[in-house]
């Protein structure tokens, strides 16, 4: 599994915009190019977004994904009207995992 994390420096003001927009474009990367989907977070920085998104391989996150739905289009152009900057932070490959969908009733 390979996993891309992304930091989005957004404009004052625009989060919601964006959250909405980043939500539009996850859903129809996830429909046409064969990711696993995405999360998104806030950090503890004003105006900045952590995503991360999972892909069963780097080579299908590499692949040229044209999508011409105007939907994906719309809102991928609104995700940009909100960024100051956005950057791949990292590109890593699952060596181990022990994530869980649910927690367990210890503690």
């Amino acid at each position: 599994m390979f996993i891309a994390v992304y930091e989005f420096e957004i404009k004052e003001g625009t989060e919601a915009a964006f959250r909405e927009a980043w939500l539009e474009v996850t859903k129809a990367i996830y429909k046409h190019c064969g990711s696993f989907g995405s999360r998104l977070h806030t950090s503890d920085k004003p105006n900045i977004l952590v995503g991360y998104a999972q892909w069963p391989s780097r080579e299908q996150w590499e692949k040229d994904h044209e999508l011409t739905d105007e939907k994906y289009k719309k809102a991928r152009n609104e995700m940009r009207n909100c960024l100051v900057q956005s950057k791949t932070v990292y590109q890593l490959e699952v060596s181990d995992d022990y994530l869980q969908s649910t927690a367990a009733s210890g503690c």
